[in-house]
């Protein structure tokens, strides 16, 4: 290689570095500018992402981005929502029009790779199941050879369907909508004999059916559907700053940090909970954010335990389990990266 070829792959390999360099705190940058976090929900999913009649948004994942908020500006208000359909979500978020997505939305390797997106983590750990009336007289998957299946578009839903169908040796007819609501009006109308999405999904939607008593989740699960937030690639600061909202949350339920004991808490002597809390060490300056910025999560949001309680838990509706989403110190999946 000559030394001019040399001079210009080392220029364009500076370029190259200084742009990253810049993108690095664009979208912090853009947040702290515009004064609020604008996130990506489901246009409805009771538990998970859904507005009152008075427009106030709550839920599981609705938490998650009013934590990101409460990590940058110290108030959980500080928020808006953009409620998006499946096939909308991936587009929104590449074209900047939010600055995360947190959407009940799966974790694939396509997803990860192909799209320009990175899954800052799980917050819920899903399956695919199905749906069915109790006058159809079944109570097994295995049973739905030649039924009609309600399905939304846009979703892995779509594959897991046609693979668990086909592997089984089984035939069906898919009834395919864009929208959530348009699949849920369809399968209360009787457009079809069953419904299927991720398992909490259809405890949420069974709920607003005409007739929920007269349905029925089948036991089985076909699918793994890791579920978090998503970012653009290319702004590793923000994805550590969504990434470590999550693990900071998750770590306060296992240190016993609460929203209602974290400023009793901020005196502990225990070195983990000090770090947490922001009273050793400059874990918040290493992502932007202010030192208190995980004291602010658990003060205005809550830890990942009375998170989930709260949205989606057994005092709720949904009367979901921990299950799999307990602490892994609980039997569950949930593990956090120590703040060290």
């Amino acid at each position: 290689m000559n030394n001019k070829i040399l001079s210009a792959v080392v220029g364009v390999a500076a370029v190259a570095g200084m742009g990253a360099s810049a993108a690095s705190a664009a979208t912090l940058d853009d947040v702290k500018a515009k004064g609020f976090v604008q996130c990506g929900v489901s246009t409805g999913l009771a538990g998970f992402s859904a507005p009152n009649d008075a427009g106030d948004w709550s839920g599981l994942d609705v938490d998650l981005c009013r934590g990101v908020a409460a990590a940058v500006f110290g108030d959980a208000t500080a928020v808006k929502f953009s409620p998006l359909s499946a096939k909308e979500r991936f587009t929104a978020l590449q074209s900047g029009e939010i600055d995360v997505l947190s959407r009940n939305t799966t974790w694939t390797m396509s997803r990860d790779t192909q799209l320009g997106l990175n899954f800052a983590g799980v917050n819920y750990y899903d399956g695919q199941g199905f749906m069915v009336r109790k006058s159809l007289g079944v109570n097994s998957a295995l049973q739905l050879s030649g039924a009609s299946v309600c399905v939304q578009t846009g979703t892995t839903t779509e594959l897991n369907l046609t693979d668990y169908f086909k592997a089984n040796d089984m035939t069906y007819n898919p009834v395919v909508f864009e929208k959530l609501e348009e699949v849920n009006a369809a399968y209360d109308a009787n457009r079809c004999d069953v419904y299927t999405t991720d398992q909490s999904g259809l405890y949420s939607i069974r709920l607003g059916l005409s007739n929920a008593d007269d349905h029925m989740v089948l036991p089985e699960v076909i699918s793994k559907e890791p579920l978090g937030p998503v970012v653009r690639q290319g702004d590793d600061q923000w994805f550590s700053i969504v990434k470590w909202v999550h693990f900071a949350m998750v770590n306060a339920e296992e240190m016993g940090v609460t929203s209602a004991n974290v400023d009793e808490m901020t005196g502990s002597t225990d070195p983990n909970v000090m770090r947490l809390l922001g009273k050793e060490g400059n874990f918040g300056e290493s992502i932007g954010l202010g030192a208190d910025w995980a004291y602010n999560v658990v003060k205005h949001v809550g830890n990942y335990g009375e998170v989930f309680e709260r949205n989606v838990g057994e005092s709720t509706q949904l009367k979901i389990g921990r299950g799999v989403n307990a602490l892994w110190s609980k039997g569950g999946l949930q593990y956090a990266p120590p703040i060290r």
